[in-house]
C-alpha cells in the first residue's frame, strides 16, 4: 500500500505520503497558480511514487453535514478516481488545518501558508488518521504473556 494524502484547496494542494510502515510524511505542496499545472504535477507525484490509494480530506461541518467545501472535495474525488483509476478514501478532516497551523509561530504564518507547508502538514494529519485505522498498532505483551 502506497498512499497519497491530499488536503485539497483552490489555491494549494497539500500532500503527504505513507505506506505499510504506517507513518505519514509531508511532501511539498502543489502551489502552482494554474489549475492545469497543479493537476499535471499531481499526476506526476501519483505516477512517480506508484501510489495505490488516494486519501482525501473531507471537510464536513461540525454537525457532520457536508457544506459547500465538502461538495467541492467530493467532486474532486470523482475526478481523481476517473483520471487515475485508484481508490479514493474520504477522511474527516475537521480542524486539521487549524491543528497544522497551530504548530507555526504567528509571525511566520503568512509566509508559511503561502509555501503550502501548512497544507501538507494538514494532509499528513489526514493520512495518519487513515493509516492508524488501516494498520493497527501492535500491543506490547503483558508481563504474564512474557513469563
Amino acid at each position: 500500500m502506497r498512499c497519497l494524502g491530499i488536503d485539497h484547496g483552490t489555491r494549494r494542494i497539500g500532500l503527504s505520503y505513507g505506506d505499510d510502515l504506517g507513518v505519514a510524511t509531508p511532501l511539498p505542496a502543489l502551489i502552482e497558480a494554474d489549475e492545469a499545472r497543479r493537476w499535471a504535477a499531481l499526476g506526476e507525484v501519483i505516477r512517480g511514487r506508484r501510489i495505490t490509494d488516494l486519501v482525501l480530506g473531507h471537510p464536513l461541518n461540525m454537525d457532520d453535514t457536508p457544506g459547500p467545501k465538502a461538495k467541492e472535495v467530493e467532486a474532486f474525488a470523482i475526478r481523481l478516481q476517473q483520471e487515475f483509476h485508484l481508490p479514493v478514501h474520504l477522511v474527516d478532516e475537521r480542524l486539521t488545518s487549524y491543528e497544522a497551523e497551530a504548530t507555526i509561530g504567528k509571525k511566520q504564518r503568512r509566509e508559511v501558508r503561502a509555501s503550502g507547508k501548512i497544507d501538507s502538514r494538514a494532509a499528513t494529519l489526514i493520512l495518519q488518521d487513515f493509516l492508524n485505522q488501516k494498520i493497527p498498532l501492535v500491543d506490547e505483551p503483558t508481563p504474564e504473556e512474557t513469563a
